[in-house]
């Protein structure tokens, strides 16, 4: 192209190159086509996801948002009720904070917000799981209980449990001061935890067995929580001497009695080893025959007074006025431990649930681990690997 221009009594002319710059958006074989910016809206991730079924009442519940933020979350179950829930502060997630039911239906409903400013809501739908049996659990000690250094701590279910590591974990002891113990299955439905030696007096326990929803196996789950505290007093020990027929009880290391005793005749005599008290009456009805020895064999039916329980199989420390000449010289009984009626009455009033009674040169067998507390019958070394699992 060229230009002319006029200048004062004549004209110029010049060349001029003229560059031509495509324009975005030209059209052309090469050019890319147009995109949308638009941003995507928010959108959830339900877990348990929807039409989810068999959900353990434990397994958490959550709500994610993404390519944006979470208004309100409500999960209702079929009844209406409203299951309490969290917000996270950013907006992103939503938990539930209370344990779910067993078989029942829960609807959850989220509103949220996307980066394009508009509100979109999600449903999801899901069931908990229907046990087929469900298991209760009984504590001792009980709330509140003074015990004895040899008390064993003992959880018993209603039913076997077949995921026995479960109950482990979800049972926590917690002492003061800390000792070292362990746990111990004496039976599919019998957990008993104690420290490797006895208690120090003075010790404070407390015991949660947080059992509900757990998962014990072959279709049973934990039903409720239990929790308790007790308190270990003093530490009562009572030592029986078969061959000496004597009984000597300390109390935090002093002797406080020495007592003539009887024990076990040599026909039935008593079982050596450490026996820890679980009962205390002040009269009791001794029958031979709740522990296979009948009348007729050489058994017995009596009330006797200030009786203390040390084992299942029938062995008490009680009242014998009838063998007061036969204590300190000879053993005559069916097992039980003799004492005079002053004597029994000053043992049943001084001990208490968890103290130790520890039998010697008895002539007789060692105590069974499974009769009555028999706890500290089991070596430490055998104590931890757990028991009948």
């Amino acid at each position: 192209m060229r230009v002319c221009h006029r200048t004062v009594g004549k004209v110029t002319c010049a060349a001029l190159t003229v560059v031509l710059v495509a324009l975005a958006g030209c059209s052309g074989p090469d050019a890319p086509a147009p995109t949308s910016s638009a941003p995507p809206p928010v959108s959830f991730a339900f877990d348990p996801a929807d039409r989810a079924a068999d959900v353990p009442p434990l397994q958490p519940v959550s709500v994610t948002a993404s390519n944006g933020r979470l208004l309100r979350v409500v999960m209702t179950n079929e009844a209406g009720h409203q299951v309490s829930g969290e917000l996270a502060p950013d907006g992103r997630s939503w938990r539930v904070t209370e344990p779910l039911g067993f078989g029942r239906n829960y609807t959850l409903s989220a509103t949220g917000e996307g980066s394009d400013n508009r509100q979109v809501t999600g449903e999801a739908r899901f069931t908990t799981v229907r046990p087929a049996s469900m298991l209760t659990v009984e504590t001792d000690p009980a709330e509140g209980e003074v015990v004895g250094i040899g008390q064993p701590i003992v959880l018993v279910f209603d039913g076997p449990v077949a995921r026995k590591d479960v109950v482990e974990q979800s049972v926590r002891i917690t002492t003061t001061p800390a000792v070292d113990g362990a746990f111990h299955w004496f039976a599919d439905n019998q957990l008993h935890w104690r420290p490797r030696e006895f208690w120090a007096p003075g010790t404070r326990v407390a015991v949660e067995a947080r059992v509900y929803g757990r998962d014990f196996g072959n279709g049973a789950y934990g039903a409720e929580d239990r929790r308790t505290s007790f308190v270990v007093g003093n530490a009562f020990v009572a030592r029986a001497d078969g061959a000496a027929h004597q009984m000597t009880v300390t109390i935090n290391g002093e002797v406080a009695n020495t007592m003539a005793i009887s024990m076990g005749s040599p026909e039935f005599p008593s079982n050596n080893g450490v026996h820890v008290v679980t009962e205390r009456h002040p009269q009791f009805l001794m029958d031979s025959t709740t522990y296979g020895l009948p009348l007729e064999r050489g058994g017995y039916r009596l009330l006797v007074d200030w009786a203390t329980r040390i084992s299942n199989g029938g062995e008490f420390v009680h009242s014998a006025p009838w063998s007061v000449g036969d204590q300190g010289v000879r053993n005559v009984s069916h097992g039980c431990i003799n004492l005079a009626p002053g004597n029994a009455k000053w043992f049943h009033d001084t001990v208490k649930k968890g103290d130790v009674v520890i039998v010697t040169s008895s002539g007789g067998p060692q105590l069974q681990w499974w009769d009555g507390y028999g706890d500290w019958q089991i070596p430490w070394e055998t104590w931890v690997l757990g028991g009948q699992r």
